[in-house]
């Protein structure tokens, strides 16, 4: 269970980054890249010489630019979230290991890898499509393909941190539900 658990990854300047495994923040704390703010209470880590207690919230001891890095790389799992793991072609609903990542205009002619260009298909539908647009292919898309909002990663981090109220601070969630309602 250790190995899986998640915990919170918070630049320098206390912005919430993203979730890490357990094994890898430790990891972090053990390089000296980053501090632990918070411990997840029941939960360690073994290794034969030694037991590390598996940190809750940990904080970079460097500042990353993460706006620099946002639009550098598009991630396969922002587009897959971004479609809801629902192929755009048929609609069957999967996961990271049964989805692909479609270009709408086909690399071939030119499509670039980008969020607009880019659609979550299930293989069947990717191979039926081959190289064509989807008019072509008399394919139709479900949704139009929209550019990745910043907003997804901390939409995932709103709904982690339902069952983990440590991290409600760092994610400036405290107020949060009062202004909701």
């Amino acid at each position: 269970m250790s190995l899986t658990r998640k915990v919170l990854l918070l630049n320098a300047t206390y912005e919430p980054l993203s979730l890490v495994s357990a094994p890898k923040a430790v990891t972090l704390i053990w390089r000296r890249v980053a501090e632990s703010l918070e411990i997840d209470h029941g939960y360690t880590l073994r290794s034969p010489r030694y037991v590390f207690e598996v940190p809750s919230v940990i904080r970079l001891t460097q500042y990353i630019d993460v706006r620099s890095r946002q639009n550098r790389v598009t991630n396969r799992h922002r587009i897959l979230a971004r479609d809801h793991y629902r192929c755009q072609y048929c609609g069957l609903r999967g996961t990271a290991f049964d989805l692909t990542l479609d270009h709408i205009m086909p690399r071939s002619r030119g499509g670039r890898t980008v969020a607009e260009n880019l659609v979550t298909s299930c293989k069947e539908c990717n191979n039926r499509k081959g190289s064509r647009t989807p008019e072509e292919a008399r394919m139709p898309l479900l949704t139009n393909p929209s550019a990745l909002y910043y907003g997804l990663e901390r939409a995932e981090l709103r709904q982690a941190a339902v069952h983990r109220p440590e991290w409600r601070k760092y994610l400036f969630l405290e107020h949060y539900d009062e202004i909701v309602r």
